[in-house]
């Protein structure tokens, strides 16, 4: 346990109380190593979000047992408050529950707290260490900001003086992972004003990883032009651009763009002609043979199995752990057939591996995931709608919600690719949330547009069919009318974007919520596997049809978010389970059952696990093929979902932006 986890856990003592009340205004509580080392301790922590949904969780899953002598749920149940007036709260909590603090304000005294309260939460613990021994007295807002630099980000924007080390450090700063906080970008651009860097996008650069990826992909074409390399594009020629000059050449800057060429975060470009004289580094950013792309695959394969996360590692860790190996196979799926055969071997090794990883952590965090804060991004996807509702009280007045059914996240970065190439004004900003388990559309996508766990919408969690008044119901607690927000699912082909568009151009539409469902269909006609997928992919992003959505939505002034209930993976039969209506829910990677008598009735010959979660239903136990396994006839090879592998747990979530004609 670290040092600043235990500052927060001795707030806690252990059977001093059942019911406690957290006031709790900078989410605190909300920390996955907080929210782990209290679970451990017995304690469950429970955002209050409004009087009725709480009572009904307490009463049902706390109080009742309680009253009966019984431990129930758990030992003990803080309520935690995103605030300090305990008068939003009812009397009978206040009088029965044991009140305590919790603020930032209080744990780091010395440091200005409204640039503290900017710092996301995974740094809290080593900016604690830092105060306690580099901080002999307070320090002021100027101060604080270069303090919180120099000791979380190393980084000291006083000795940025040459492109060298503002690359240098914009790179290492993003491949950790890691970008400024908005304040502090500002703050460096600020301290840079008066020198030659000055007319570099700073702040953006230093915030944004989507932005810094974009500007080093195109400063890359243009550099590699420079030393005699032709492209596609170029036909010789030096093109002209406001792109900034990046000194790729320089050993600081090379050894990072290396690293993100081999991982998939930059893309290497096809070269027609080179000359003979070209430096060897050079060579990992082109694609001048058969064989460059599979040996970047390979290396790829090989960083990325050193790098799989622990159990002991956030959630943020996996994302990035399941956007690398997206890249990676996206780049594999591109290979020509006898090229992927004969690395396919690496690749389901390296998808075991993470997946047999992901498995422990699921066990141990996923029940945490649930409360994580979503004011900066969505954690699960049943915070997506929390998300937007917030987008749009910071002023995004119409926002559209693009559900993609199925979209696994490599397959999102093959559509971004095809984006990309054809579409100059579309650019995106790129993030990733976790399905619910288990990973099936009736689950996970009815909690993506209803902002609810399943239980809470327990007896529609076989079908869709609740989706659009769900839907309607969120926004209309949000301060929405029912007129103001469309739903539609179904959409596929351009032909329907017309009669679309009449329902988005109304002045009165604020909020659309939009299936498309083409990847599902795709998936579940599947004969050749995800490299088959592939090209219907490509077929269909050559129809335009999404890039015709895009455009239209933008045109009408909306804010365009893209995400998925959940992803896919290759999967191979472990046997069929012929148990008529014994099973509640039937999916080839799950099978859910409503008593434990029940899902023990599962053959002994069949390898397959049990994992409740939570959000579920108590007497809905869901029992997973393991591995990549499927309920289906021994052998069989299929394309299918509903499991806990990366690939369909963890989805994109992305904010589209298209440049208006």
């Amino acid at each position: 346990m670290s040092v600043w986890t235990d500052r927060i856990l001795q707030e806690f003592p252990a059977d001093l109380s059942r019911f406690w009340i957290a006031r709790d205004p900078d989410g605190l509580l909300l920390d996955e190593r907080i929210l782990h080392g209290l679970r451990e301790r017995g304690f469950e922590v429970l955002p209050f979000e409004d009087s009725v949904s709480f009572r009904t969780e307490y009463e049902e899953r706390y109080r009742a047992a309680w009253d009966t002598g019984r431990e129930g749920t758990a030992k003990a149940l803080v309520l935690q408050l995103r605030g300090t007036d305990l008068n939003s709260l009812p009397w009978d909590y206040i009088r029965s529950a044991r009140t305590l603090n919790l603020s930032l304000a209080d744990l780091f005294p010395k440091l200005s707290y409204g640039v503290v309260r900017q710092i996301d939460s995974e740094h809290h613990e080593a900016l604690f260490q830092a105060c306690k021994k580099h901080t002999a007295q307070p320090l002021g807002e100027g101060a604080t900001k270069d303090f919180i630099l120099t000791h979380i980000f190393r980084l000291s924007p006083y000795l940025l003086s040459r492109p060298e080390d503002f690359w240098r450090e914009v790179l290492r700063l993003h491949y950790r992972g890691t970008g400024l906080p908005e304040l502090l970008a500002q703050h460096v651009a600020a301290v840079l004003r008066d020198t030659p860097l000055n007319a570099l996008p700073i702040d953006e650069l230093l915030k944004s990883k989507a932005f810094m990826v974009r500007t080093v992909q195109d400063a890359w074409s243009r550099f590699i032009v420079r030393y005699g390399v032709e492209t596609p594009s170029s036909e010789g020629k030096p093109a002209e651009s406001n792109t900034p000059i990046v000194p790729f050449d320089h050993p600081d800057v090379r050894v990072i763009i290396d690293t993100m060429f081999l991982e998939g975060a930059l893309q290497p470009i096809e070269a027609h002609i080179q000359p003979d004289d070209l430096p060897d580094w050079i060579r990992v950013g082109l694609i001048d043979d058969p064989q460059a792309l599979t040996h970047l695959v390979s290396e790829g394969a090989k960083r990325i199995a050193t790098d799989l996360p622990s159990t002991g590692a956030s959630h943020r860790d996996w994302v990035e752990a399941a956007r690398r190996l997206a890249e990676l196979l996206y780049r594999f799926n591109e290979l020509k057939a006898a090229d992927a055969d004969g690395l396919q071997r690496q690749i389901e090794t390296l998808q075991k591996e993470a997946d047999v990883r992901l498995k422990d952590w699921v066990f141990k965090h996923f029940a945490d995931l649930p409360s994580l804060p979503v004011a900066k991004a969505p954690v699960m996807v049943h915070h997506v709608p929390r998300y937007l509702a917030m987008r749009r009280d910071s002023g995004e007045e119409r926002i559209a919600l693009l559900v993609f059914d199925g979209l696994a996240l490599d397959q999102w970065v093959q559509i971004r690719e095809d984006l990309a190439a054809r579409s100059p004004g579309f650019s995106a900003e790129e993030g990733a949330c976790f399905a619910w388990l288990p990973t099936l559309t009736s689950i996970s996508r009815q909690a993506l547009f209803s902002g609810l766990k399943p239980r809470e919408f327990q007896k529609s969690m076989a079908t869709t069919a609740q989706e659009p008044s769900l839907w309607a119901k969120f926004w209309q607690e949000n301060g929405l009318r029912k007129t103001e927000v469309i739903f539609q699912k179904g959409l596929k082909r351009s032909e329907q974007l017309e009669a679309l568009e009449e329902a988005l151009s109304k002045p009165t539409t604020k909020v659309a919520g939009l299936v498309v469902d083409m990847i599902d269909e795709i998936v579940h006609g599947a004969m050749l596997g995800k490299r088959g997928i592939t090209g219907q992919i490509r077929e269909w992003c050559d129809t335009g049809f999404i890039e015709k959505l895009f455009l239209m939505l933008s045109k009408h002034g909306y804010h365009i978010y893209l995400t998925a209930d959940h992803g896919n993976v290759d999967a191979e039969g472990i046997g069929r389970l012929s148990q008529g209506v014994v099973s509640e829910l039937k999916g080839e990677r799950v099978r859910a059952y409503r008593s434990e008598d029940l899902a023990s009735s599962v053959p002994p010959g069949i390898d397959a696990f049990q994992f409740g979660g939570p959000g579920l239903p108590t007497d809905f136990l869901p029992l997973y093929a393991s591995g990549r396994g499927a309920f289906v006839p021994k052998g069989n090879k299929i394309v299918a979902h509903g499991g806990m592998a990366l690939e369909e747990l963890i989805v994109p979530f992305v904010k589209i932006k298209m440049k208006k004609e």
